[in-house]
C-alpha cells in the first residue's frame, strides 16, 4: 500500500477560516438586516394604506330641516387624516368599494349604512312619537384577509378608531339636545348617547376555509421560489456531472464520468433546456400536493397549473444565469435575490404599505412580490387580470429575457476571451483528464486533480 506524505491540518489553514467565516458573516448579517429590517415595525412604517370609506345614508328630516350625518362622519375622518399618511382613505360608493375589495385594491372599508341619520336622531326623539325602543345606528367595518392579513388587521382597527370616534362626537351633540330638553334623561340614557353607534366588523370578500386565512398565495408563491432554486441547483451539478466536471458519491463508491469539453455557452444551453423539462415535472407536482392532496382551497387550475411551471421555470433559469456568470458565489447571489430581499418586500405578509422605503423600492422589481400578486388573483379574485395577474406575467416575462440575455452575454464573453473550464495545454489537450492522475500533494482522485480547473 503506497505511503502518503503527511500534511498540515486543513483546520491549521488561515485562509479556510477567514474565508470561510467572511461568508457566515456577511450571510448572517444580511439575513438579518433584511429579513428583522423589513418586518420591525410596520406601524412606524405605514403610509397610504388604501381603505374605503363607504357612505350610504339617506338622511332625515328633524326639527324642521334636513341633516345628513353619514356626511358629518366622512368629514370628520377626512379632517383627523389631515396630515397623517398612515391612512389613504377613499370615499367611494358601495358598489365600488366592493370592486375594489374584489381585486385586493383595498384593505378595507367603513360602511355607513342608508338609515344612519334616522337611527342617530331617533334616539332623542320624544318618546310619543318612538315606536316601541329606538334601534341602535351601527356602522360597519370590512375587512379584506386576501389582500394580507396585517394588512387587513391594521385598515380594520383604524376605520373602528374613526367609527368610534365618530360616535363619540355625535354623542357629544345628541347630549346637548337631550339637555336641552325639560324632562331630564335618566343616567343609563346619558351613557348611551353618550356612545350611541355599535361598530360590526364583517368580512368584506370572504376567502375560503383552507385558505390559510389568506396566506395560501404567499406560502404557495414561496414553494415555487424555493423549487426554483434548488431545481436549479439539481440541474447545474448533475450537467457538470455528465460532462465529467463532477463526481458522484454513493456511500463510499464514487464515480466520474469522461471529461467533456463543452464551451460555457452550450453548458448553459444545456441547462436551460433540463431546468424547461423538469419545471414541468415539478411544477404539476406542486399542484398535486397542495390541491390534490391537501385540498387548499383553489380555482382555475389549468391557470394554476401554467402559472407553477413558468414561475418555476423562470426563477431556475435566473438562478442558473448566475450560477454561471459567477460560478459559486452565483448560488449566495442567488439565495439573496430571490429569498432574503424577496420575503420581507413581497408584501404577503406585512404590506408594502407598511415597509420602510429600502423594501418598497425592492418590492417594485423583487420577484417574489409579484408572484404573490399574481396567485392571490387566481386563488381569491378569480384569475382577473388587473388584480395582480397581468403584472405578474409581463415581470416573469421580462425576468425571463434578462436572465437569458444576461446568462448567454457572459458566458459568451469567457468562451471568446479562452476562460474555459478546464484549460487547455500549449499543445491543445486538456490539463485534466477522466482518469486518476497523480499530482503535487499526493492527490490520485481525478476529481481533486480537475478541481482547481473548475472555474
Amino acid at each position: 500500500m503506497p505511503q502518503s506524505t503527511p500534511s498540515p491540518s486543513v483546520l491549521r489553514r488561515p485562509r479556510l477560516w477567514i474565508g470561510t467565516g467572511l461568508i457566515a458573516a456577511v450571510l448572517s448579517m444580511v439575513f438579518a438586516l433584511l429579513y428583522v429590517g423589513g418586518n420591525v415595525d410596520p406601524r412606524g412604517s405605514l403610509r397610504e394604506l388604501p381603505v374605503a370609506v363607504v357612505n350610504s345614508d339617506r338622511g332625515a328630516d328633524t326639527d324642521g330641516r334636513h341633516v345628513n350625518l353619514g356626511e358629518q362622519v366622512v368629514a370628520g375622518i377626512q379632517k383627523s387624516a389631515k396630515g397623517d399618511r398612515s391612512i389613504d382613505w377613499q370615499v367611494v360608493n358601495r358598489a365600488e368599494a366592493d370592486k375594489r375589495l374584489g381585486k385586493g385594491k383595498l384593505f378595507g372599508a367603513l360602511v355607513i349604512p342608508e338609515d344612519f341619520s334616522a337611527t342617530v336622531t331617533g334616539l332623542t326623539a320624544p318618546p310619543s312619537a318612538s315606536q316601541g325602543k329606538a334601534a341602535a345606528p351601527t356602522l360597519t367595518v370590512l375587512t379584506n384577509q386576501a389582500a394580507g392579513s396585517i394588512g387587513s388587521s391594521m385598515a380594520s382597527q383604524a376605520a373602528q378608531k374613526a367609527a368610534h370616534a365618530a360616535s363619540a362626537q355625535l354623542g357629544q351633540e345628541l347630549l346637548k339636545q337631550a339637555g336641552s330638553q325639560k324632562t331630564p334623561l335618566p343616567t343609563a340614557a346619558q351613557l348611551m348617547l353618550a356612545d350611541p353607534v355599535a361598530v360590526a366588523v364583517a368580512d368584506g370578500h370572504p376567502v375560503g376555509p383552507r385558505s390559510a386565512m389568506g396566506l395560501s398565495a404567499f406560502y404557495y408563491a414561496l414553494v415555487l421560489v424555493v423549487c426554483g432554486m434548488l431545481g436549479a441547483n439539481v440541474v447545474n451539478s448533475q450537467v457538470d456531472t455528465a460532462l465529467g466536471y463532477l463526481h458522484t458519491d454513493f456511500g463510499p463508491f464514487r464515480k466520474r464520468e469522461p471529461v467533456r469539453h463543452t464551451s460555457r455557452v452550450r453548458t448553459l444551453a444545456i441547462g436551460t433546456a433540463l431546468m424547461l423539462g423538469l419545471s414541468v415535472v415539478m411544477g404539476s407536482l406542486v399542484e398535486v400536493a397542495t390541491v390534490g392532496i391537501l385540498d387548499m382551497d383553489a380555482s382555475h387550475l389549468g391557470l394554476l397549473w401554467l402559472y407553477s411551471v413558468a414561475t418555476i421555470a423562470v426563477v431556475g433559469i435566473g438562478s442558473l444565469a448566475l450560477f454561471a456568470a459567477f460560478g459559486t458565489p452565483g448560488m449566495l447571489l442567488a439565495t439573496i435575490v430571490f429569498v432574503a430581499m424577496a420575503v420581507p418586500s413581497s408584501g404577503a405578509t406585512v404590506p408594502v404599505q407598511a415597509l420602510p422605503d429600502f423594501f418598497r423600492a425592492l418590492a417594485e422589481f423583487e420577484p417574489l412580490r409579484q408572484i404573490t400578486e399574481g396567485l392571490r388573483s387566481l386563488l381569491y379574485y378569480g384569475a382577473q387580470a388587473d388584480a395582480g395577474l397581468t403584472r405578474a406575467w409581463t415581470s416573469m416575462g421580462a425576468a425571463l429575457v434578462a436572465a437569458l440575455l444576461f446568462g448567454f452575454a457572459v458566458t459568451r464573453l469567457y468562451d471568446r476571451r479562452g476562460l474555459h473550464r478546464i484549460p487547455r495545454s500549449e499543445d491543445g489537450s486538456a490539463t485534466g483528464s477522466a482518469t486518476g492522475t497523480a499530482v503535487p500533494g499526493g492527490a490520485a482522485d481525478s476529481s481533486e486533480a480537475a478541481a482547481p480547473a473548475t472555474a
